[in-house]
């Protein structure tokens, strides 16, 4: 059962400081519905070094040089040059909160003035995004602890995030965030990651769910499991795509709206059609299928340098084309979104989400055109069906997760023995790491898993 909103305040004190200036902060109506609703939410990442394993220790690139506040702006213009009255959230890393080069004082300003502007949400992204992956669970909690307060004084008037951004968490930071902290959304988990980056994470649902406290990927089964943080995707992908490993067969699993994959590599005019061929998934029919359609992304601000000189501009374009096709779409907050989820879902029993998705076909995606997946993801399983539909053949099992079995995450890492792979990998594996991830026809489930599955999806039966 979700603890009542005063207990939360009990146990996180300077929350009650907060609440004489929440009329005051930007935050969505109270009957904020996601019924019927096309959402889209963005998210940019201000941080010094590509990795920062932990406080004293940075792995990859540093992007000092690529972060001003001309790359923000740029970023900003791109989204209210298309759609007016969109807000997008500002995650921080450790560094990036104190480094005081004028270009980081000056980006730390800008920002706020966004805020004060705009409504956008200004919050603390952990370790840029594998904070698990290279510390201790103990450690992460205490970096969201001082990080927030970081956040809370470059902000000021007293000011509190009503969301987290990470990449990755694990199950007792998400519940650190619900009970220490008062925040109930995160982006904590980025579907399908599998043998990219610096971490794995393959298992999860890609829409809202409540995690279990056994694993991250996990959803929760019952009052006993339940984590009151609504978990949160970092970037929509193209689910044929999304089902391979790494780049597998010169492919990118994670090709679909995000601008490295897309716009940079596709090009402009490709890498748009690409995009929006994964966001009618869930803008379009999605809708219907699910009773609100959500496509999310994350840029970091480095990429305003990084990548080739027109990408930034598609940022613009993705969003104008998305308004002219469908003039509803909004674009809140990350956090809005899921407050707005979680007031209408107290736990995961009504959790029934239907994707289905036919390759775009655009060169050079390897979005296989001949090719159709179906998703099923609920409280109890995920279930992936692929099949050729110019063939009429019939679908094949691609993956079946299931929820309703014990899980557990990898130990505590630290920076000196990092821990890659935080997935959720049990029944059938999308990715086919394992023999036993072989596709098979559903008829050779089980008895008993044909039962877990008729109970949700009887029609596939």
């Amino acid at each position: 059962m979700r603890k009542p909103h005063w207990i939360a305040l009990l146990v996180a004190p300077r929350l009650l400081a907060a609440l004489s200036v929440l009329a005051e902060e930007p935050r969505f109506n109270a009957d904020w519905s996601t019924k019927g609703k096309r959402v889209v939410t963005i998210n940019f990442i201000v941080r010094v070094n590509q990795i920062e394993v932990a406080r004293d220790r940075n792995a990859g690139r540093d992007e000092a040089t690529q972060h001003s506040v001309e790359s923000v702006e740029r970023l900003r213009k791109a989204v209210s040059d298309a759609i007016p009255e969109a807000k997008v959230t500002w995650a921080f890393s450790w560094l990036a909160l104190q480094d005081e080069r004028p270009n980081y004082v000056d980006i730390r300003k800008r920002i706020v003035e966004f805020h004060r502007q705009y409504g956008d949400e200004i919050t603390f992204i952990p370790g840029a995004y594998f904070a698990p992956m290279y510390n201790s669970r103990e450690q992460v909690n205490r970096d969201i602890r001082d990080g927030l307060k970081l956040v809370e004084k470059m902000v000021g008037d007293g000011y509190r995030p009503r969301g987290i951004v990470a990449g990755f968490l694990s199950a007792e930071n998400l519940r650190y965030l619900a009970e220490e902290e008062g925040i109930h959304v995160a982006q904590g988990t980025i579907w399908s990651q599998y043998g990219i980056d610096n971490g794995d994470g393959d298992g999860s649902i890609c829409y809202p769910y409540y995690p279990s406290r056994e694993h991250v990927c996990k959803a929760a089964q019952g009052p006993d499991d339940f984590i009151d943080c609504v978990n949160l995707d970092g970037w929509t992908c193209d689910f044929l795509c999304a089902r391979r490993f790494g780049f597998e067969d010169g492919a990118n699993s994670r090709l679909g709206v995000g601008p490295i994959e897309a716009y940079n590599n596709l090009g402009a005019e490709r890498g748009l059609e690409e995009a929006m061929a994964t966001t009618r998934v869930h803008l379009g029919e999605g809708v219907a299928r699910n009773g609100f359609g959500w496509v999310t992304v994350a840029w970091e601000v480095s990429l305003v340098d990084e990548l080739k000189p027109f990408v930034t501009d598609c940022l613009r374009q993705w969003l104008e084309a998305i308004r002219a096709e469908w003039p509803d779409a909004i674009v809140p907050l990350m956090s809005e979104f899921g407050e707005a989820w979680r007031s209408e879902n107290p736990n995961n029993d009504r959790l029934n989400y239907r994707f289905v998705q036919r390759g775009s076909g655009v060169e050079g995606a390897h979005s296989e055109p001949n090719l159709e997946i179906q998703w099923f993801m609920n409280q109890t399983f995920r279930l992936a069906l692929l099949r050729d539909w110019t063939k009429d053949e019939a679908p094949k099992v691609l993956d079946f997760t299931r929820y309703d079995l014990p899980a557990k995450e990898p130990e505590d890492a630290s920076s000196d023995k990092p821990t890659r792979n935080w997935s959720l990998i049990n029944r059938i594996n999308q990715k086919r790491r394992r023999p036993e991830d072989a596709s098979i026809p559903l008829e050779e489930l089980t008895d008993e898993e044909k039962a877990l599955v008729r109970e949700k999806v009887p029609e596939l039966f």
